[in-house]
């Protein structure tokens, strides 16, 4: 997330051995409100379409987000702006695109194939042949997914999350990029202000006056809060004491909470192969974060011997 500088790993977080479970039940629960508002947005599409919930959803959360961080617009360069507008066209992007998946997929493995994004990210950073795997079991799971060929998936929607996918990676480069220019949320908040400029005349000329119906803009402004206002807020709690690789690994749960969301919400019945598929990108996400992780940590057992023999070198 943007403007948030994740705990260090193997940081302990301070008061009882149960203190871990204070972010980790923050992540947790910003999963759960992401997944549960894309639900709630799904059901709100029939009256507004997947391009006015969207419009919807970054209008709002922007007007929040503005008002709550009041982000300084002077004393930015030129880069720092660029930065923060291709965050936003991302941001954009990634909500627009995933909306258009849902209105014709299920939630459960729309989220799957958008994972792929991330996923696909991580294994081409790490360079490293043991990710392959995770990368070959992702795809086994999306070709289960798919019915062995996509038969009884929509192929629209399909190519919607994976596209939608790819916007999730651009999003996760650029927050970063994003977080090392501007200060606390800032540029998050500046960010959403962008994707939601550039969304709505979409939204208007899609939905035009559904936009404006009473009960529309207020579960639009539901949506907005459990997608974007709630999680976003959650996170950069939770970031403030929790290791980036355990909240990575939280991440790639998300499948099977949209999955579950689904049901619930949407009455999406869910197949035991759809499942198994489900569960094996998961896998393959946690596996990938994993061994980044482990390889950073070698990195560091490599340089601190390195680092020891220098002090006492110079203490000689």
């Amino acid at each position: 997330m943007a403007g948030v500088t994740p705990a260090p790993e193997g940081a302990a977080v301070k008061g009882s051995r149960w203190g871990a479970l204070g972010p980790v039940g923050l992540v947790l629960g910003g999963c759960v409100s992401v997944q549960f508002g894309a639900a709630v947005a799904v059901s709100l599409m029939p009256r507004a379409g997947a391009v006015g919930v969207v419009t919807l959803r970054l209008v709002v959360a922007a007007l929040v987000m503005l008002v709550v961080c009041r982000p300084k617009l002077r004393g930015h360069s030129r880069a720092d702006w660029g930065t923060v507008i291709t965050f936003g066209v991302a941001m954009g992007g990634m909500n627009m695109l995933f909306y258009q998946a849902a209105s014709r997929i299920p939630l459960g493995p729309a989220v799957t194939l958008e994972v792929l994004g991330p996923l696909a990210l991580s294994v081409l950073a790490s360079r490293r042949l043991v990710n392959a795997v995770w990368a070959g079991l992702a795809l086994c799971g999306v070709f289960l997914l798919g019915g062995g060929g996509f038969g009884d998936l929509d192929l629209v929607g399909a190519a919607f999350a994976v596209a939608a996918g790819g916007m999730w990676a651009a999003y996760i480069v650029f927050s970063a990029r994003t977080g090392r220019r501007f200060p606390q949320a800032d540029g998050l908040a500046l960010a959403m202000a962008v994707a939601a400029v550039l969304c709505l005349p979409l939204g208007i000329a899609a939905s035009g006056s559904r936009l404006v119906v009473p009960s529309t803009i207020g579960l639009g402004a539901a949506v907005a809060v459990l997608s974007s206002v709630l999680p976003y807020t959650l996170e950069l709690l939770a970031l403030r004491r929790l290791p980036a690789s355990t909240f990575a690994v939280m991440m790639s749960l998300e499948p099977a909470i949209a999955a579950l969301a689904g049901f619930l919400i949407l009455n999406q019945a869910l197949s035991a192969v759809g499942a198994l598929a489900i569960a094996l990108v998961i896998a393959a996400s946690i596996g990938a974060v994993r061994t980044q992780v482990g390889r950073g940590r070698a990195k560091v057992t490599e340089a601190k011997p390195k680092a020891e023999a220098t002090e006492v070198e110079a203490e000689a």
